[in-house]
This record gives structure tokens, C-alpha cells and sequence, in this order.
């Protein structure tokens, strides 16, 4: 286990590294200038270079990049160029909302997802199966964005069930909270629950058919035991690895659902630092994101050996 996990962090350190150059360059390459929405309408030449000199914007790119790793090395990520505020703190507060967000509409995915894929593998062939791979292709179809305008003028505006945006935290009403993201979870776990249940639809298939469940059925163990114990607990080890990995695809598909909730999480960090110009906010948050990923392929491959005993000793 231990061989496994130092040779993905071998690998995850030039996959950082070309995150990294990638980033840094092409947000550089990008039309307009930061020094002007900075200096506003004081467009004063002094000002202008003051600014420049501030953020090494004169200095050559090769230069500002070793500068900035040799700065992210010492676990600065730097201020942000809009409001002076650390990069570190900006994520620190908005990382944790689309955690919350991410980790509910992951939740609502399984349970969704499993069970429908598990129903459809079980009556293969009827309307049961047609109807959850009908299910399935619309979640994955539907755009977030349409879907989350949709439910918020049924949901909120006509029903008057759940708020239609804003956020509050857990620590000051942990109900209204769990309200506020109810919505947008529904919107994050619709492509998520679809790819789950065709996922399992496909690993359930293939552990039904396996000898040791015909075996299972030869000796009279009950159709239920036969799917819950047998089957089931063999498909779930793709699955577990998947969830893992479909919860980084959450992390990064909430920019667009959190921009029509109006939540103030990770992803509207980032489509704010990006209208901005917001260089260090940018690049802090992307490496963050970067980091993340790996993070969770590392868990992947961790849970994937756990779960399947056949791989603890090659």
C-alpha cells in the first residue's frame, strides 16, 4: 500500500508542475490588463507603473513564475490584487461551502443512482430498465444551468418550498442551510446519479452473471441474498473508486450552479477572479483544484485495493 501511494505522488509531482506552467501562461495570454480595472479611472502613468512594480507585472514571465512557486513553495499564494486579501483566506472561507454543497449532492446521487442501477440490472429487459436508462440519458442531457432556472421558478418561486438563492452557514442555522442547497444539489447530483446508475446497471450485469451467483441460486439462497450479498458486494468496487472520482467532477462543476444560486462558494471565487483578472486568486484556486484531483485519484486507487482483496498483494 505504502509502494503505491509513493509511486502516485511520483507521478502527481510533474502533473503539478505542468498544471503549474499551464495556469501561469495562459491567463497571461489573455486580452486586457489588470493594472486598469485595478487603478479605476486614476489612469496616472505613476500609478499605472507603481501597480506594475507592485505585482512584478514588468518583470519577464519566466521571472514572475519562478517568483510565484518560490513564493507557493513557502505556502504564500499571495494577495489578492482586488481586495488585498490573502488567497489563502479567500479559499479557506469559500472552500468549505462548496464542500458542503459538493458532499450533499453526492449524497443525493447514490442514493438515487445506486438503486436504480441495481433495479434495472436486476429486470433487465422490462420497463424498469427502460425507464431508468430514459432517467439516466436526461440527467446526463440536461444542461445545470436550464435546470437550475427551472426548479427555481416551480420550487421557489410558484411552490414557495426552498429559498431561491443566497446561502447560510451551518454554524448559525444548520436547517436553513441544508435549505439553501437543497436546490443546487439537485442540480449537481442529476448527471452524477445518471452516470452511477449506468455505471452500476453495467457492474451488477456482470456480477449476475458470474458463476458464483449461478452457484448461489443452484443451492436455493433467496433472489434477494442472491442480489444484496453476492452481486452487489462485488459491483460495488468500481463504484466506490467512481464515487471518488465523480466527487472531483462535482468540485468543479458547481462554478455554474453556484453563479445561478447566487452561493458564494469556490466556483464563484473563480468565475469572479477571472472577470477580474484577479491573477493571484486565479492561479491559487486552479493549483488548489490541481491539488484536489490528485488528491482524490490517490484515494481512488487507496479504496479500490481495499475493497478488492485480490490486489492487497501485487
Amino acid at each position: 500500500m505504502l509502494r503505491l501511494i509513493l509511486r502516485r505522488l511520483v507521478v502527481a509531482l510533474p502533473t503539478l508542475f505542468l498544471v503549474s506552467i499551464m495556469v501561469f501562461t495562459l491567463q497571461k495570454i489573455l486580452p486586457g490588463d489588470p493594472v486598469l480595472v485595478l487603478a479605476g479611472e486614476d489612469r496616472d502613468p505613476a500609478t499605472l507603473n507603481f501597480l506594475r512594480e507592485k505585482y512584478r507585472l514588468n518583470d519577464p514571465l519566466p521571472a514572475q513564475y519562478l517568483a510565484w512557486v518560490a513564493q507557493v513553495a513557502r505556502g504564500d499564494l499571495g494577495k489578492s490584487m482586488r481586495t488585498d486579501v490573502p488567497v489563502t483566506t479567500l479559499i479557506a472561507q469559500k472552500l468549505p461551502v462548496t464542500l458542503q454543497l459538493s458532499v450533499l449532492a453526492m449524497l443525493l446521487a447514490a442514493i438515487v443512482g445506486i438503486p436504480a442501477g441495481i433495479a434495472a440490472a436486476v429486470r433487465k429487459g422490462t420497463a424498469v430498465e427502460a425507464a431508468a436508462n430514459v432517467a439516466a440519458l436526461s440527467g446526463m442531457s440536461i444542461p445545470n444551468f436550464w435546470f437550475g432556472i427551472i426548479l427555481i421558478m416551480v420550487v421557489a418561486v410558484q411552490w414557495r418550498l426552498l429559498p431561491a438563492s443566497g446561502y447560510v452557514p451551518p454554524s448559525e442555522d444548520l436547517w436553513m442551510s441544508m435549505k439553501t442547497l437543497f436546490l443546487p444539489a439537485i442540480v449537481l447530483s442529476t448527471a452524477i446519479a445518471a452516470y452511477l446508475m449506468r455505471h452500476t446497471r453495467s457492474a451488477m450485469l456482470e456480477a449476475l452473471s458470474a458463476d458464483y451467483v449461478r452457484t448461489a441460486r443452484a443451492k436455493g439462497v433467496p433472489p434477494r441474498k442472491v442480489v444484496l450479498l453476492h452481486a452487489l458486494r462485488n459491483a460495488l468496487v468500481p463504484i466506490v473508486t467512481l464515487v471518488t472520482l465523480l466527487f472531483g467532477e462535482l468540485m468543479a462543476g458547481a462554478v455554474l450552479t453556484e453563479q445561478v444560486f447566487t452561493i458564494p462558494g469556490f466556483g464563484k471565487l473563480m468565475v469572479d477572479a477571472v472577470f477580474t483578472r484577479d491573477y493571484a486568486v486565479v492561479q491559487g484556486v486552479v493549483l488548489c483544484v490541481a491539488v484536489g484531483f490528485i488528491f482524490l485519484n490517490l484515494l481512488a486507487d487507496v479504496l479500490y485495493v481495499l475493497v478488492n482483496p485480490r490486489l492487497r498483494h501485487s
